[in-house]
Formats: structure tokens, sequence, C-alpha cells
């Protein structure tokens, strides 16, 4: 095969355009308003199964970009999430990320209590008095906590990011959360990543900045 010269600045333009023409090869028309998001899927990990297994609750993206233009601020369940999130835009709305995973107090509350450190992030993200949007990649334990604490009435999230990648509780996590209410975009099935979180937060925050794919 051979190896195109292209410019540094034309690199992801480009891979934009051939995940646009391989979309139309397949017959995959998106939904109005969900393109970004999917795409941003699929140039994160080449995988073209997002543009089909992705779940967008009803008005949920509109909701999320709200909040996030309010202020709102995003909890993941990894560290590898928090560093993918774009701080930088996010603060010019004046939220941030937290991740609290390797907090000794939760790894301590874990320990004593016998369950994942995932499950007491999310009980002490919980107490935050900011709106919030969590973002999960990588744990079903954190995304059966959360819609936990929603159907308690513990947590009224702006939106949930449910990606967790796995075998073990993954599908049953997120069929969990859809089921709940809550605004959701989820990657149905056993796909997803700390990754696919953050380059979906990534790309409701380069949405409301008015950012548009290169």
């Amino acid at each position: 095969m051979e190896i195109k010269n292209i410019r540094p600045g034309d690199i992801e333009k480009k891979s934009f355009e051939i995940i646009a023409d391989e979309l139309k090869k397949r017959n995959i028309t998106l939904i109005p308003g969900t393109e970004p998001i999917v795409m941003r899927c699929i140039h994160t990990s080449a995988d073209f199964d997002y543009a089909e297994s992705l779940y967008f609750s009803d008005g949920v993206i509109d909701r999320a970009i709200e909040a996030l233009r309010s202020g709102a601020d995003i909890v993941t369940d990894t560290q590898m999430a928090m560093a993918g999130i774009s701080k930088k835009t996010l603060a010019r709305f004046g939220g941030q990320v937290h991740c609290f995973m390797a907090d000794e107090d939760v790894a301590e509350e874990a320990k004593r209590r016998g369950v994942t450190r995932a499950v007491v992030s999310m009980e002490k993200a919980s107490k935050l008095e900011k709106p919030l949007i969590f973002a999960i990649g990588n744990a079903p334990t954190a995304l059966i906590r959360t819609a936990e604490l929603y159907e308690q009435g513990k947590i009224r999230p702006e939106a949930v990011i449910g990606v967790p990648v796995g075998f073990v509780n993954v599908v049953a996590s997120k069929e969990k959360i859809m089921q709940t209410g809550v605004p959701c975009i989820v990657a149905r099935g056993r796909k997803g990543g700390s990754n696919i979180a953050a380059c979906i937060c990534n790309a409701l925050l380069y949405t409301a900045s008015g950012r548009k794919l290169t």
C-alpha cells in the first residue's frame, strides 16, 4: 500500500473524510446531531461498529452541551479518561474533571466494605454539589452504582456516558443505566473503554464551543 505524504495539519481532516466515505459505502446514515460523537468514536478506535451500537436517549446531547456551557463538572472512573478529556476547553466554561479512584479514603472504604473502588468513587462523586456529567469507560460496577444512586434520588446527573469495556457485567450494566431513564449515551455490547469515554466528552465539549469536525 502506498504511503501518502500528508501535512500534519491535514491528517485529522483526511481521517474524517475517510470515515464519512466508509459510512457512505456501508449505507449507514447517522442520526442527525449525533455525527460529531459517532465519528469521533470511530476516529479514536477505527471501529465502525460504533456507528450502530451507540445509544442516545432523547435530548441527551442538547442537555449535555447546555450543562457543559453552564459549567458542569465531569466525573470519570479512570485516570486515563481524565487525562484524555480536554480540560482546557472544559475550564473555559468553568468546569473541571474529577476522578476519585486513586484517593486513599476511597481505597480504604472499598477494602473495608469489600466492594470495588469504582463503587466508592461514584458515591464520593455523589456528594459534589455542582451539576455533573458521569463518564464511565472501564468499570461496570461504577455504572451499576451510578444507576442505583440515581434510582435512590442521591444524584441527578445532567448526563451519563456509559461505555465500560469487557465481559463481566458489562452488557448488564449498560442495560441497567438505559432502563433508569437518566439522560445517557451508551455503547451497547462489550465494546467501549476510557478512550471512548474521553472522546465522547471531547465531542460534546468541541460542539459546545462551536468547533466543527475538520
